[in-house]
């Protein structure tokens, strides 16, 4: 199943995402196939406001143990984490 992981920022999290960004890029490359993609939300002046994955999970749960291991959220960068069942129906290249 996949899971939209949707995650906003604290305000107040100053350089905290730059801070931890080369750890967090490293942990969404080592979970290789269960990531199906990922990028950061972007507010009126470009800047990243929180950010958007989808995985593969057997469950809820799991996504949200997925959730709770990047290094953004272990840095304390995220004000909350919504974790969504999802469904690819519109160019999902395994599909194909």
């Amino acid at each position: 199943m996949l899971y939209a992981l949707i995650c906003d920022d604290r305000p107040d999290a100053g350089t905290l995402r730059a801070d931890t960004r080369a750890s967090h890029l490293e942990h969404l490359k080592a979970l290789g196939s269960v990531l199906k993609f990922a990028g950061p939300f972007l507010g009126e002046d470009g800047k990243p406001t929180g950010s958007l994955l989808v995985v593969e999970a057997a469950s809820e749960e799991e996504a949200r143990a997925l959730a709770a291991k990047d290094p953004y959220a272990v840095a304390g960068l995220f004000a909350g984490v919504t974790v969504r069942r999802w469904n690819w129906t519109i160019n999902n290249p395994e599909s194909a």
